[in-house]
């Protein structure tokens, strides 16, 4: 990456099924009450990506993931920015195991209701899950990419390679292990797989590496046989000390031109909003900082030299 290009550095805010069972606890489907304030708290987040927008460093563009079962209102507003907010938007059903269509059969309309700038989909693999099952999913996210490549939309896959049994048992069942010694590779391996399977997005969102060499072998790969495919980090609500971490490892080298981070940034906010013990201004605030810490620490360490 060239530091001409500009840093894409989105809020990600599109999750459901987590959303629902983890931050507001539902045990059922939401009423129109808990709908309305799923609503309300997305857009607190939207406003808090609009209150940094004007903060964020040189050559950074903000920009939202966000769905459309609660955050509609949000896509309208993004997709009518005038470019100030990129708009991205998922097409998976949340909280499944496999990929799938959240509108099933009509997710091509509901793909083109707005003006995305990118589509997204998220993909969990490892090479030792059920060999049907990785190709169904394959042959399903090349029909995406063949529609995005027909329809001019910028495709983004959101891969997500969690350690199968055998693998945490060969590092001692020590997830830290798996990330570190086991991850990387097997990132490599999944994503060949998926590319010689027909997958071709513009975007690859990946799990942050804690090796320079790791990060880079990641961004090369993106780019095999002349593909022009990019990368950004994603959050995984992983802490502040490890995503400095892996944000610090990937922004200064060539393939990697931003991130897609969420949770990390918004949940405790709006858990002590829902708890009382703050209120929205104050919650819209610390996402707003949030944020821009992030976006300040990436844009940083995206001019250092890689050693």
């Amino acid at each position: 990456m060239t530091t001409s290009q500009r840093a894409l550095l989105i809020l990600a805010d599109d999750h459901r099924d987590s959303l629902e069972k983890q931050l507001y606890q539902l045990t059922e489907p939401p009423t129109q009450e808990q709908s309305a304030r799923i609503r309300a708290d997305k857009m607190l987040v939207y406003e808090a990506l609009v209150d940094a927008t004007d903060r964020l460093p040189d050559g950074a563009q903000a920009g939202i993931l966000v769905d459309e079962e609660y955050g509609t209102e949000v896509a309208e507003l993004a997709q009518d920015s005038d470019g100030r907010i990129n708009l991205s938007m998922p097409l998976e059903a949340s909280g499944k195991d496999w990929f799938e269509f959240a509108y099933g059969d009509d997710w091509q309309r509901h793909a083109e209701l707005f003006r995305t700038d990118h589509a997204k989909v998220l993909i969990r693999d490892n090479p030792s899950l059920p060999a049907v099952d990785r190709a169904g999913q394959a042959a399903t996210l090349k029909r995406v990419s063949e529609w995005a490549a027909s329809a001019g939309r910028q495709l983004i896959v959101e891969l997500l390679v969690p350690a199968g049994d055998d693998d945490l048992k060969s590092v001692g069942g020590d997830p830290r292990r798996y990330d570190d010694e086991l991850r990387p590779r097997l990132t490599l391996e999944v994503i060949s797989y998926l590319q010689d399977n027909g997958a071709d997005p513009a975007l690859w969102k990946v799990e942050g590496m804690d090796r320079v060499e790791d990060a880079a072998a990641v961004a090369d790969l993106a780019r095999r046989d002349g593909r022009t495919a990019d990368c950004i980090v994603l959050g995984r609500h992983s802490s502040r000390e490890d995503l400095d971490h892996w944000l610090e490892v990937a922004a200064p080298l060539s393939g990697y031109v931003g991130f897609a981070i969420g949770r990390s940034i918004w949940w405790d906010p709006l858990a002590d909003l829902l708890a009382g013990t703050i209120g929205p201004e104050v919650a819209k605030a610390r996402i707003t900082q949030a944020y821009l810490d992030y976006a300040n620490d990436f844009m940083k360490a995206r001019t250092r030299s890689v050693e």
